[in-house]
Order: C-alpha cells, then structure tokens, then sequence
C-alpha cells in the first residue's frame, strides 16, 4: 500500500522560509516522479512544483524563484523548500505520486497523480 505522510507546514510570517517533507513507502520511489499541489479555503487545488525521476523540476509562476522542489531517492522522500513566503501562499499542501512510472517532466495536472498524502497547512501572516 502507497502511502505519502507530508510533515513541516506551519505558522510563519511574510518573508520566512519553510522546508516541507514528505516521505513515501509502499512504492519504487525512484521510479516515479512526485509533485507538490496546494489548497487554500474556497479555492482549487493548484499545482505548485513537481520533480521527475532524473530530477527535472517544473513550477508554477506563482512560486518561481522562490521555491525549490528535491528528492532524495535513498530516504524515500521528497522536500519542498519555500523562502520568501507571502500571505497567498496559505493553504493545505499536498504532496503527490505520479501514475505512471519513469517521467521526468511532472505533469501539472492533479489527474495524472494516483496517490496522495493527508496535506499539511501552511499558514503566512502579513
């Protein structure tokens, strides 16, 4: 059984940085790229970053340059580095795991991810 547990959101103020984890079991790790969505309150779920197996990234604009998704293959788990957070970054965050195997450009669309983790909220303060 696949499971994703996602830990280190929190309460932070504008400009902070925050680190999210997310460790995977169940699964080839290696073999399938993860990916980062959020949601906040009475929006969609959006994707934010994702990391394929070679260790190709892709982000959304809203999150260039200030976030950067990795994966450690041995520890079975993937980060989510996020610095100069900004109050629209508030949301649940929700670490993912691709359907298919071997892709190493994330797709964007929360369809193509067949497993997903509880979420862990991030809140920013202004």
């Amino acid at each position: 059984q696949v499971q994703l547990v996602e830990s280190g959101g929190g309460l932070v103020q504008a400009g902070d940085s925050l680190r999210l984890s997310c460790a995977a079991s169940g699964r080839t790790f290696g073999a399938y790229a993860m990916a980062w969505f959020r949601q906040a309150p009475g929006k969609g779920r959006e994707f934010v970053a994702g990391v394929g197996v070679s260790g190709g990234t892709r982000y959304s604009d809203s999150v260039k340059g200030r976030f950067t998704v990795s994966r450690d293959t041995a520890k079975n788990t993937v980060y989510l580095q996020m610095s100069s957070l900004k109050p629209e970054d508030s949301a649940t965050y929700y670490c993912a795991t691709d359907r298919r195997d071997w892709r190493d450009h994330p797709s964007v669309a929360g369809i193509e991810y067949d497993y997903w983790g509880q979420g862990t909220q991030v809140t920013v303060s202004s």
